[in-house]
C-alpha cells in the first residue's frame, strides 16, 4: 500500500485529501438543504481531478 500512495507523491495525496474533504463538505452542504452551495462546491471535485490530470499528461509529455 505505501508503494502505491509513493506513487501519486506529496501533491498528488494532498490532492486527493483535499478532493474528498470537498465532497464531504457538498454532501453535508446537500443534507442540511443548501442545494445550490452543494452543487456549486460539489463541482470543484471534478475541477481539481481534472486540473491535476493535465499537471500529470503535461509533465509526462514534457519528459519524452
Amino acid at each position: 500500500m505505501k508503494d502505491y500512495l509513493k506513487s501519486f507523491g506529496k501533491g498528488g495525496i494532498i490532492g486527493l485529501i483535499v478532493t474528498i474533504l470537498i465532497i464531504i463538505v457538498a454532501e453535508y452542504l446537500f443534507i442540511t438543504g443548501n442545494t445550490n452551495e452543494a452543487i456549486f462546491i460539489g463541482l470543484w471535485a471534478p475541477t481539481l481531478l481534472g486540473f491535476m490530470n493535465y499537471i500529470k499528461l503535461n509533465n509526462i509529455q514534457h519528459k519524452k
